[in-house]
């Protein structure tokens, strides 16, 4: 197995990135791959780095597009997402055999929500509150909820429980969900 040096070089020149001095903005281009395309292997180094500030750029766009809509909602964002976190950490230390971190748990939702920023995004510009709005959140709900399970299981090392954990998270995408829609 390569080491997080060599991996984020190997990851910096396949993508064709420019070097960093440090490597976190590469990290955080290759967690937000992970999120966007859920059916790609990731590598279970990369979600050991518990990188804070993609998650609060995407909690931060969440809360612009649901401003540009209409919706002054940050407390809510923050609020449930404080509450999330802790209900999904507990979870996890329950279910997971390897020691979780509250860093990895907060990276792994906040990166996650970003299917749910892009819902708000469209919000913008296009009602959600008929059939095709509907139909979007529930994609959109599906979505942050695989990704999220499959980076928890693949950082906690969990085989086989991908559904046992992608429940829970859905629960908490669909309230995130719900304050975007309403």
């Amino acid at each position: 197995m390569l080491g997080h040096l060599e991996l984020a070089d190997v990851e910096r020149k396949r993508y064709r990135l420019p070097s960093c001095k440090h490597i976190a903005c590469l990290i955080v281009f290759l967690q937000t791959l992970a999120v966007l395309n859920p059916f790609r292997t990731t590598d279970a180094s990369i979600l050991q780095d518990t990188d804070l500030a993609g998650p609060l750029v995407f909690c931060l766009a969440l809360g612009a597009f649901l401003l540009l809509s209409g919706k002054v909602h940050f407390g809510y964002i923050y609020g449930i997402g404080v509450m999330g976190c802790l209900g999904i950490y507990a979870l996890l230390s329950l279910m997971a055999v390897s020691a979780v971190t509250l860093g990895t748990v907060v990276s792994v939702l906040g990166y996650c929500l970003l299917p749910m920023v892009i819902l708000s995004g469209i919000n913008v510009v296009l009602s959600l509150q008929g059939l095709t709005g509907f139909v979007l959140t529930g994609l959109a709900i599906a979505w942050c909820s695989l990704s999220a399970s499959k980076l928890f299981v693949t950082a906690l090392f969990m085989d086989h429980q991908q559904p046992l954990v992608a429940y829970p998270c859905a629960l908490l995408y669909g309230v995130f969900a719900l304050i975007t829609i309403f």
